[in-house]
């Protein structure tokens, strides 16, 4: 099994973790199914209660490995913008695959903490937003950068977790929060200082763990049950969708130029920073 995510056991608790410090645990073709495959460990043990998903080093996720996916090649499975005139079939199925895989910790029939520090940004925060809480500390970042060009969140987790106001507030600006605005609005559960995050979660996650299994499971499926029935499926296809549709579009192919010319850091700054026109590939005149 991958050591990229790992299960360590602590009595009644699982603990998942994300294990690619030297990238921010940035997602690779890997990483998703090797969630997926600790989450399914973890269910299977008789002992464990409750999963803690944490993240090694630095931060709990920063999103896709776009270094990684920056360097293949059509056909090698793993090109993220294909030449075109594009697949959009060959997209969806890439893109829900990983989808399905993150939603293994929805799916999960013991509940999962998400414990953030660092960043949970982009493709991270669609891992964060699957799981059934999350506590973050003060100082975490959790945001869909993406969403200003060349992405779409898949697991449409936001309007479900913040109801439309605040998620169009997110998604339409593309805007990372800190874990106190997350708490305020509603994204997470608490936000705590950086050094209470290890103890807030432990506390949670031992009480949680004094529930038998079959409670907690049957608590969880009935609330899920509540989110599946507004429509979750329906629309983590059309996100899906959407997602390969903002890479291919004319926005979405001029970022992935200019970042070939100027590299993935500056080019990301641009779209974050809101200084380049993406529809017309030229700086934007501040004061135009």
């Amino acid at each position: 099994m991958s050591d990229k995510v790992l299960l360590e056991k602590d009595g009644r608790i699982g603990r998942i973790i994300l294990n690619r410090s030297d990238v921010l645990n940035a997602i690779d073709d890997e990483v998703p199914a090797a969630i997926a495959a600790r989450v399914e460990q973890a269910n299977a043990d008789p002992e464990i209660h409750v999963i803690v998903l944490s993240g090694a080093g630095r931060a709990f996720c920063a999103g896709y490995d776009l270094t990684y996916y920056a360097s293949s090649t059509e056909g090698d499975g793993r090109d993220l913008t294909q030449d075109m005139p594009w697949d959009p079939m060959k997209d969806y199925a890439f893109m829900h695959r990983n989808t399905q895989l993150f939603m293994s910790l929805w799916h999960s029939h013991k509940p999962v903490i998400a414990k953030v520090h660092g960043y949970a940004a982009a493709g991270g925060s669609d891992i964060a937003l699957c799981c059934d809480m999350i506590v973050m500390a003060d100082d975490a970042e959790i945001g869909y950068m993406p969403a200003r060009v060349w992405g779409c969140p898949t697991t449409a987790m936001w309007a479900y977790r913040l109801g439309p106001e605040q998620a169009k507030r997110m998604l339409l600006t593309g805007d990372r929060i800190d874990g106190r605005e997350a708490e305020r609005i509603g994204l997470v559960l608490k936000s705590v200082p950086a050094e209470e995050l290890d103890t807030t979660v432990d506390r949670l996650a031992h009480r949680m763990a004094t529930v038998p299994i079959n409670q907690l499971m049957m608590q969880k499926m009935v609330i899920n049950q509540a989110i599946e029935a507004m429509g979750l499926l329906n629309t983590q296809k059309l996100a899906t969708l959407f997602d390969g549709i903002t890479r291919h579009s004319p926005e979405g192919m001029n970022f992935k130029t200019r970042s070939e010319e100027k590299g993935w850091k500056e080019t990301v700054r641009e779209r974050d920073s809101g200084t380049f026109d993406w529809t017309h590939n030229r700086p934007i005149n501040p004061k135009a």
